[in-house]
């Protein structure tokens, strides 16, 4: 049985519904992050595992309990909240401590474990100092070390990282999984970054108006996206319009006047075709197109080619190979295992 199920997890408001229906079983000591944007459903999925919000329907069990049946201090979560709710009149020592001192743990059984939960996120050094005199990543860690200190069943992070300029956040990403791995504590994570939650997640859950469109591997999600809502969600792709039609007794996937192997099952009609941008390789044949901007980003170059399929967007590595310039023709090409493929045209997410 996993450790953390919630089944057909409902909640509403209203005529609105926040979370559809929700079905996830998270095994333990697993990373699963809950990906979508604003209003999906993700952080009031968080609230009902933590309990601070009441399910119009469906369950939640940990380690085969009803975990709803349990008050929420006493579900034994460790929270890690967007604005860390540190005490400012507290030390990190202190804020560490906090939560162990409700519980009643002895006092030098409570000082032991702050001291080493202390050292595990690398703060050691700072036990004495106040929030107010550290730094955003040194705030975030020992916001960490609080949830991590009482020794939780699940630890819920939401959008912990949001409040870090960009490189700190890269930094405390590694950092975090790291600890995560070393812990081995079961984590639920909330956010709306798709490159965090594939950078930090054994799993993802892809939420849309309350729904999982898609549960599965960063790399699995990212490279077969299930729905068209995913492909454009989780990072950059290309969006074509295309058909599956028969040539030379075998059905093909046609764009403009290039074709690929149709996937097995495939049926004849309009399809929608998404490709990944560094999945695009220029050859000697493919679909025709021209360059029309060049864009350098230091580790790699962006390329917007015009086709009779619209713009499509290449980006390959700046590894010293000589590229197209703006203005030249140029054909496309791609694996067509790297295509996924919908029925119909459908809208852009």
């Amino acid at each position: 049985m996993s450790f953390l199920v919630l089944d057909r997890l409902t909640k509403s408001y209203g005529d609105t519904l926040a979370v559809d229906g929700l079905t996830l079983a998270v095994e333990k000591g697993e990373f699963v992050s809950l990906l979508g944007p604003s209003g999906c459903g993700k952080t009031t999925t968080l609230q009902m595992i933590a309990g601070f919000v009441e399910p119009s329907g469906g369950g939640i069990t940990l380690d085969g309990g009803d975990l709803l049946a349990i008050r929420p201090s006493r579900r034994g979560l460790g929270i890690v909240f967007q604005s860390y709710a540190l005490f400012p009149h507290m030390t990190a020592a202190e804020n560490v401590a906090f939560g162990l001192e409700m519980q009643g743990v002895p006092r030098a059984e409570r000082e032991r474990r702050v001291s080493e939960t202390l050292a595990l996120v690398g703060l050691a050094a700072l036990a004495e100092r106040f929030p107010r005199k550290m730094s955003g990543g040194q705030q975030q860690r020992v916001a960490l070390a609080r949830a991590l200190v009482i020794r939780p069943r699940v630890l819920l992070l939401d959008e912990p990282l949001s409040n870090l300029d960009a490189k700190l956040r890269e930094e405390m990403q590694v950092e975090l999984r790291q600890i995560q791995r070393r812990v081995g504590t079961t984590t639920i994570l909330v956010t709306h970054d798709q490159a965090e939650a594939m950078a930090l997640s054994d799993r993802i859950v892809i939420m849309n108006k309350g729904r999982a469109e898609q549960i599965a591997r960063p790399d699995e999600a990212y490279g077969r996206p299930a729905s068209a809502f995913v492909a454009g969600f989780l990072g950059r792709t290309n969006r074509l319009t295309g058909a599956i039609r028969e040539a030379g007794g075998k059905l093909v996937v046609a764009i403009d006047d290039a074709d690929w192997p149709a996937p097995p099952g495939a049926r004849p009609g309009e399809v929608t075709v998404s490709v990944r941008p560094e999945r695009i390789a220029f050859a000697a044949t493919g679909l025709a197109g021209t360059v029309r901007n060049r864009v350098f980003h230091g580790s790699h170059w962006l390329l917007q080619v015009e086709t009779a399929a619209g713009i499509v967007i290449v980006i390959r590595q700046n590894d010293g190979v000589a590229l197209p310039r703006e203005g030249e023709r140029v054909s496309l090409a791609w694996r067509a295992e790297d295509m996924s493929i919908a029925a119909g045209a459908e809208a852009a997410p």
